[in-house]
């Protein structure tokens, strides 16, 4: 069950936001599924719609988005995923114009895996260290 669950978490990368297959996501997130994500701009919505909706955001703000999954840990219904994320900006994302920048960003995701369909979804990612390789807010400079 737990590597059923993983494919499920890793699937849902790979065709929603490195090929774009939205579709996919009807097939891998329940209708009423919840995402914790605090950086996630459709928090009043739930199902595969939200799902699509991001892909679709970051596909538009970083036509050249890959996803790699780094590791994965499964335990009953819950699977942890640390993944790393490239991409270049070359489109409007939430307000804020493209840069021509490519960010590399890594984060991690807790999903909850029930028949087989992500029911509910937790992520944090380094949204501070992407702003910065943008350019969009200053490095950190040493004290001193």
């Amino acid at each position: 069950m737990s590597e059923d669950n993983k494919a499920v978490s890793r699937q849902l990368f790979e065709q929603l936001f490195n090929e774009g297959n939205l579709d996919a996501a009807d097939e891998l997130v329940a209708p009423d599924a919840v995402d914790h994500d605090p950086q996630n701009p459709f928090t009043d919505e739930r199902g595969p719609e939200v799902v699509k909706k991001q892909a679709s955001m970051y596909r538009g703000a970083f036509p050249d988005l890959h996803v790699t999954v780094e590791e994965q840990v499964a335990e009953g219904d819950l699977v942890a995923t640390r993944w790393t994320a490239v991409g270049t900006h070359e489109g409007e994302l939430m307000g804020v114009q493209p840069t021509h920048k490519q960010a590399t960003v890594t984060g991690i995701g807790l999903d909850r895996v029930q028949d087989g369909k992500i029911v509910e979804a937790w992520g944090n990612w380094d949204t501070l260290g992407m702003m910065q390789q943008l350019g969009l807010v200053p490095e950190a400079q040493a004290a001193g």
